[in-house]
């Protein structure tokens, strides 16, 4: 028989399950159009001496790729400075359905969690907060963690899994963009995804424990 403790349970998992890959998925997006990282490493891996471009070429470039990968933007990608490739237009088109379903995924994930939320706060029901916590912290340590070890595997691993081809193989001299996109800017990229999420991970055991303290104090009061 279901009692009332049961039906929390699974409302509490539920609940967990979405505000994780809330907090992923905006952990995501936010990285992705955080352009000032890139802007950062333009100085920082000396990328204007691989492409031969100025700071403020690079910069209008990548400006234009980001606005592409915007769920809101229909069309094709222009650089302005950079000749593509076929397959390298379609790798890019490629890409962006990835980041536009990441995208949808944190705005309805974002919709459903705000709402059983707002339930939960309602009831005082605060123990979605440590599993979310555990669940989101857990998940990215163990990628990390691989992806330590050997960041060029990983990077290739990746690339197998979401690609069914192999356009992602750049050959930079029919799309000399990949010079503009070293493989240290994705890492850096990972790295901030990471950081990103054990933040949102410990805001949520952090408020989770504020609560339990304060109605544990509420109940000795009374």
């Amino acid at each position: 028989m279901k009692t009332l403790f049961t039906m929390n349970r699974k409302r509490d998992i539920v609940l967990s399950l979405f505000l994780t890959l809330f907090i992923i998925s905006f952990a995501v997006v936010i990285t992705v159009f955080f352009k000032q990282l890139y802007y950062f490493d333009i100085d920082y891996l000396d990328i204007s001496s691989l492409t031969g471009l100025s700071k403020d070429v690079l910069k209008m470039n990548y400006d234009v790729l980001i606005q592409y990968q915007s769920l809101f933007y229909q069309g094709t990608l222009q650089l302005p400075n950079f000749i593509m490739s076929n397959t390298g237009r379609i790798h890019f088109e490629e890409v962006k359905h990835i980041f536009e379903l990441i995208q949808m995924i944190c705005i309805i994930t974002g919709i459903v969690s705000s709402i059983m939320i707002y339930q939960n706060i309602r009831d005082k029901e605060y123990r979605y907060l440590k599993l979310t916590s555990f669940l989101t912290v857990g998940i990215p340590l163990v990628i990390g963690f691989l992806a330590s070890i050997d960041f060029d595997k990983a990077f290739v691993i990746f690339h197998k899994i979401f690609f069914r081809n192999d356009y992602w193989i750049f050959d930079e001299t029919t799309d000399p963009v990949i010079m503009a996109l070293p493989e240290t800017f994705f890492m850096h990229c990972f790295i901030l995804i990471i950081v990103l999420i054990i933040l949102g991970s410990l805001i949520c055991y952090g408020i989770y424990k504020y609560q339990e303290k304060s109605i544990l104090e509420k109940s000795i009061d009374v």
